[in-house]
């Protein structure tokens, strides 16, 4: 692939896991990288990483709540101040605050779920697509996953969140292609960094994904950041409206079953046993 270089980007979530490596892998290449998230010292930390890594690349930081649009408008403005333009975002930031069965869910975790990943996302790319538009060459990857699209018992929260940021990215895609922006999102499976720590040592949630991943592994940030450069890129001008699968082919299959996570948590209600009867 060729260079980015005069590429100016913008990676949300970029503090650590996915979108640190997004923001390497754009780095790595050349382009102008501002990486925001909520928490300004890990910020600071992975722009030392990313500069280490890259040293003739702009690293650049800012402190930014995507679910804030305020904090978002001034975000995308600092991503354009190194060359004047915005020209690629991965909106990486994202997450869950609710694990267990929909009917035992608070309904409040619920809401800040759906906000983080979808309204997060929205006002991303609100913000981000006149100047994407204006460099000519704009694309925008939203950074959903696999339970967006099967369902993962006892991750419905999340997994709605993403099927709704998917659903954002499409019908951006199809409203934004008149001024030549590119939208799509990437799916990631099981990902072996510091948020699936717990599920990657080992255990029941474990054997459930590697049982339905073709390549039976699980993935590493840099195959999803790898894509992600892909996207961002002139190579996938082609491209837009797309929901991409980086999981080792378990879309293939279905989904992991998170049980052995939520019934510590959940078995003594009496609702437990409405996703638990007959097994």
């Amino acid at each position: 692939m060729s260079g980015l270089e005069g590429y100016a980007t913008l990676v949300t979530g970029g503090g650590r896991g996915i979108g640190e490596a997004c923001a390497a892998a754009l780095a790595r290449d050349g382009a102008s990288v501002t990486i925001c998230g909520r928490t300004t010292s890990r910020l600071e930390a992975a722009a030392e990483r990313l500069r280490a890594a890259s040293p003739s690349s702009t690293v650049q930081t800012v402190t930014a709540d995507v679910t804030d649009e305020d904090a978002v408008r001034v975000a995308v403005a600092r991503a354009a101040e190194p060359t004047g333009a915005l020209d690629g975002v991965v909106a990486s930031a994202g997450g869950s605050l609710h694990l267990g069965p929909l009917v035992l869910a608070d309904v409040a975790a619920v809401r800040a779920t759906l906000d983080l990943n979808i309204v997060g996302t929205f006002l991303t790319l609100k913000h981000a697509a006149p100047l994407l538009a204006a460099s000519g060459r704009g694309s925008f990857v939203g950074v959903s996953s696999h339970a967006g699209r099967d369902t993962f018992r006892f991750l419905g929260a999340y997994g709605a969140g993403q099927a709704g940021l998917d659903m954002i990215c499409r019908v951006a895609a199809d409203e934004l292609g008149p001024a030549r922006v590119r939208v799509n999102s990437m799916q990631p499976g099981i990902i072996d960094n510091e948020l699936m720590a717990a599920i990657t040592a080992g255990g029941p949630v474990l054997e459930s994904y590697l049982e339905n991943i073709p390549l039976h592994r699980v993935g590493t940030v840099g195959d999803v950041g790898a894509l992600a450069r892909f996207l961002i890129g002139p190579e996938s001008s082609w491209i837009t409206g797309q929901c991409i699968s980086v999981d080792g082919g378990q879309s293939l299959r279905k989904g992991a079953d998170y049980g052995a996570f939520a019934e510590p948590a959940y078995r003594d209600e009496a609702a437990w046993t409405l996703v638990t009867e007959g097994q």
